[in-house]
């Protein structure tokens, strides 16, 4: 076979071999390409494994160090006051009324649970609201720390009467659990 391929070529006119070689050169080309991009696929998919691998090592390495520091901090919680999930949405939906606020909506808690704490977290949004009763309503949620935190912040002017604010936040709780 490759004889004849051989033949094939030494037969041809220059040009033509000149071409011949410019479409096997192309293809090699191609494959190279494509070659170096799944090459290089695999090897920021392995660094990218080998760094989380190695992340994963630290905790492990740091776990006994790490559940000491989660006792020590739980044990300074007084769990008669942390929250669950419908308690949270109570205690925000009572902040917000305090501060005059009227139009506002809460979406679906959602629970973390790891063994002797689990965490709330609530999104909370206020519609058209003046600076005031914001404020006021982010100090006395401020007030409420650490057993209520703000994790998430938007803040917006509402698009019909720019000197209203619209705000959406997420708010998360943590309950000490004594029966586990």
């Amino acid at each position: 076979m490759i004889r004849t391929l051989r033949a094939f070529f030494l037969g041809r006119l220059l040009r033509e071999k000149l071409l011949l070689v410019a479409f096997a050169l192309l293809g090699v080309l191609m494959w190279l390409s494509n070659t170096s991009k799944r090459l290089g696929a695999f090897w920021r998919e392995q660094h990218s494994t080998t760094v989380a691998l190695a992340d994963q090592q630290r905790w492990l390495d740091n776990r006994k160090v790490l559940e000491n520091a989660a006792q020590k901090a739980a044990s300074r919680l007084d769990p008669a006051q942390t929250l669950d999930g419908t308690r949270l949405l109570a205690a925000v939906g009572t902040l917000a009324a305090e501060a005059g606020l009227r139009n506002t909506s809460s979406g679906t808690p959602t629970d973390q649970s790891s063994g002797q704490i689990s965490i709330h977290t609530l999104p909370y949004t206020i519609n058209r609201a003046d600076w005031e009763s914001l404020k006021k309503f982010y100090v006395a949620l401020s007030a409420r720390s650490p057993y209520i935190g703000i994790e998430k912040f938007t803040l917006n002017s509402d698009r019909a009467n720019p000197a209203q604010l619209n705000l959406a936040l997420t708010v998360s709780s943590v309950e000490v659990n004594l029966t586990r």
